[in-house]
């Protein structure tokens, strides 16, 4: 099942870019990513409320909340950075450099998260990099 969702991240993520490119043209991209996050925050808890799982608000640990508030802030700044670079640049050469995250975060699991790396984790980073410099340049 996680393959499933997985998928569907990324045909969202898709449509993400190419929905937002098409409706920042006149719009301030902080005030873009604004709307946005506003957006998310209210199907996020609509979704919460209808599965009834703000049940389990008063369950989260000190560690937890802390690890997700810190992993807000880095999704706030990587869509204020986000909207910026589309706002300014084509899709075609902004959303690749944008998917170096996969190469970024493999590299953050193996040093933060002591997650194996192995050699066909290190020949998809290259191949990921690699494909990057070509498809920008």
């Amino acid at each position: 099942m996680w393959l499933l969702f997985a998928f569907l991240s990324a045909v969202f993520a898709a449509l993400t870019s190419i929905l937002a490119k098409m409706g920042i043209s006149d719009v301030n991209s902080n005030l873009a990513t604004a709307i946005r996050t506003t957006v998310v925050l209210i199907l996020s808890w609509g979704i919460v409320f209808l599965t009834n799982a703000h049940t389990g608000l008063d369950a989260i640990s000190r560690k937890s909340w802390i690890f997700l508030i810190l992993s807000g802030l880095a999704t706030g700044a990587s869509w204020l950075c986000y909207y910026r670079a589309l706002q300014i640049g084509d899709v075609s050469r902004v959303v690749p450099i944008d998917k170096l995250s996969v190469v970024i975060t493999l590299i953050l699991a193996f040093v933060l998260l002591h997650e194996t790396f192995s050699v066909k984790s290190f020949i998809g980073c290259v191949l990921i990099g690699a494909g990057t410099l070509f498809m920008v340049l």
